[in-house]
């Protein structure tokens, strides 16, 4: 379960039915991420702790009805995934590799996953970032042997990854007082572990042809209810969020050494920390009435999901904060207009990185 901090990983991949010949006609997107991309792999994992099959996510979601996805309605890759006009893919748990829906695009995200192997570790199962490229890894062979080498190497060179991970390292792991990382390391010292584990893994889904990757960089995530729950004053922890600030400019200082490094890379990084820190400080400015809780009224010392028996607040379009750590539908929409709009992350591709685009409705799985 990450905070919505952690961003959501889309990969967008430009892929063809069958023909070669449609090469590039569409996007086809590969998601990678936390829980806030997660769009039900965890469901799948019969002894993960870290699930959302329950009301009341997904109210708001097509159908009304919990889908795996940590939040009330869609996820921000699902908002682009429309955007760029195409359905959200379906969790890569849900499918059978004998299907013709991998050429179509796979969610690998999972709720609880972090860039390390070991944060997350209480959920019991989740798919860790180095697991997802392994199944990413998977889905890559069964599309050369759908299509052949070539064709399947050319896709995979004109694919760009978006990749939302790193908030699940903090929140569930350095800052948990019984977990070893947070007593082992210094924080330049876990900073260093996950720099370099990062660019060990972006190496090697270099390795597997990807080229254009879009790195979500993390939002304040000492301004979650969450954490705001440990605070003797209820305001943001700061130094969370410089631990957050940190992270990001060493991230954004580590693609632009593999853009000079891999041949062919082109690694962006998308930064919506500043949108995510307005929307807190300034929440009428885009519509929302509340954001220093949550619209589920749930107790945020002690897990922050939304239950069943939670007590729901009156107008879900009011908050910013679903439950203690993810955004709400709205505040999704915010914070992906505000990413489809990136002019760096415009210069992977140009289908991104344009002025917002209308919300289409959410697409059904």
């Amino acid at each position: 379960m990450a905070t919505f901090l952690a961003t959501a990983t889309i990969s967008i991949i430009f892929l063809t039915s069958i023909p070669i010949a449609q090469a590039t006609s569409k996007p086809v997107i590969f998601a990678f991420g936390d829980s806030l991309s997660d769009v039900g792999n965890n469901n799948h994992l019969p002894y993960s702790l870290a699930r959302s099959d329950y009301p009341w996510y997904g109210i708001d979601y097509s159908g009304g009805h919990a889908t795996g996805r940590f939040t009330n309605g869609r996820t921000i890759g699902d908002i682009i995934a429309a955007k760029l006009g195409v359905p959200s893919p379906p969790p890569y748990l849900s499918l059978s590799m004998d299907d013709d829906a991998i050429l179509e695009g796979v969610n690998y995200a999972s709720g609880g996953a972090g860039i390390l192997n070991e944060t997350g570790i209480y959920f019991v199962q989740k798919l860790s970032f180095d697991d997802q490229i392994s199944c990413f890894e998977t889905t890559a062979t069964t599309i050369t042997r759908k299509i052949g080498k070539v064709a399947s190497r050319r896709l995979r060179s004109e694919a760009f990854f978006f990749i939302g991970l790193g908030s699940n390292d903090y929140i569930n792991n350095f800052l948990q007082p019984n977990l070893p990382d947070g007593q082992i390391y210094t924080l330049p010292q876990f900073e260093d572990l996950l720099i370099g584990t990062l660019e060990n893994q972006l190496r090697r889904l270099h390795k597997l042809g990807a080229r254009k990757v879009i790195f979500h960089g993390l939002a304040p995530m000492g301004c979650i209810p969450s954490q705001r729950a440990q605070a003797i004053d209820g305001k943001c922890v700061e130094h969370v969020n410089d631990y957050v600030l940190q992270f990001n400019s060493r991230v954004k200082a580590l693609l632009t050494e593999l853009n000079l490094k891999l041949p062919g890379a082109q690694m962006a990084f998308a930064d919506c920390y500043d949108i995510v820190l307005d929307l807190i400080d300034n929440p009428k400015r885009y519509g929302f009435k509340i954001a220093h809780t949550s619209c589920c009224n749930v107790d945020t010392t002690v897990g922050g999901l939304c239950l069943p028996n939670s007590r729901l607040c009156g107008d879900r379009k009011d908050y910013v904060f679903w439950d203690a750590y993810h955004p709400t539908d709205a505040a999704n929409e915010v914070i992906a207009d505000t990413l489809f709009a990136d002019s760096d992350v415009g210069q992977v591709h140009p289908a991104l990185g344009m002025a917002p685009s209308p919300s289409p409705s959410p697409s059904p799985l």
